[in-house]
């Protein structure tokens, strides 16, 4: 199973720091894809069982690219175990099982088969096949991922590391889903690192600001700048890259506002003004 700091599992080899016991991945099926590359010091396995396919995520081991202790990576998926129970929701890929070991700690969730659209994913370049979706398809796309986002304000959470990465699409069903909320917090909570985890394509000016509240209104401009990245042009916000129209490109625009006071006071406020905008102005076909 093993050959120095390679593991092979199934077939499907990856680098690791230090030698790791993988044994009870087989609990869950086969492996098939292995995604052992994130900084998170966390390691990825798609597994397939009698047909039924799922997501595990574990850390404990020591991933090439993870600068930490692996205690520190199995404390934040116990965490993120913790999140995903409190935002349980239809929009968010499901967490069915956790699971504790000598070595090291998992998640396992029910799969979802979509693609992530985020814009760097050399190796899963959906993002332009998703760019060039109907307007009306991104227009519901959007939809979905603002409906959750409503879910997490009323549950008292705060979006933290919310970007491309954490969107799956599904391009059979058209369906999207959430995923990767592991950073996700409960409010009231500030900013204690200067600059927070994520994508700065998509994250508020407070999100860089030593203790500044991330609240309500810090959410708001994270849902205008996926906006932006689905329906504009990303981190060029002007009107001529924008495809949906002024009164919806106003809504949009208002949300990323710098000055924090100027925009949505919340997500709930945001998507009523997005909504009376889409129903006025596009017709959607189920």
């Amino acid at each position: 199973m093993r050959n120095g700091q390679t593991v092979i599992l199934d077939g499907v080899s990856f680098p690791l720091k230090d030698i790791h016991d993988f044994r009870w991945i087989h609990d869950y099926g086969e492996v098939f894809c292995v995604f052992d590359r994130q900084d998170s010091g966390n390691l990825s396995f798609l597994v397939i069982k009698d047909g039924l396919k799922n997501f595990v995520k574990y850390a404990g081991a020591a991933p090439v690219n993870y600068k930490g202790k692996p205690g520190s990576a199995i404390n934040k998926l116990k965490n993120a175990k913790v999140v995903y129970e409190a935002l349980d929701h239809p929009h968010l890929v499901k967490l069915v099982e956790h699971r504790e070991m000598e070595e090291g700690y998992a998640l396992v969730y029910e799969w979802f088969d979509g693609l992530n659209i985020q814009k760097n994913m050399a190796h899963c370049p959906a993002c332009q096949r998703f760019k060039l979706l109907p307007l009306e398809v991104r227009i519901k796309s959007l939809s979905t991922i603002f409906e959750f986002h409503v879910h997490v304000e009323k549950s008292n959470y705060a979006a933290i590391d919310f970007y491309d990465g954490s969107i799956l699409y599904d391009f059979q069903q058209h369906k999207t889903k959430i995923c990767d909320v592991d950073l996700y917090h409960s409010k009231p909570f500030y900013n204690e690192k200067g600059r927070l985890w994520g994508s700065s394509r998509f994250m508020s000016p407070e999100e860089f600001k030593m203790c500044a509240e991330i609240d309500a209104r810090s959410n708001v401009f994270n849902m205008g700048a996926i906006a932006f990245y689905i329906l504009g042009g990303a981190l060029d916000r002007s009107y001529n890259q924008w495809e949906a129209g002024k009164e919806l490109y106003s809504v949009a625009r208002r949300a990323v506002e710098i000055e924090k006071d100027n925009r949505y006071s919340s997500i709930v406020d945001f998507f009523t003004e997005w909504k009376l905008v889409v129903d006025k102005e596009f017709s959607f076909k189920d």
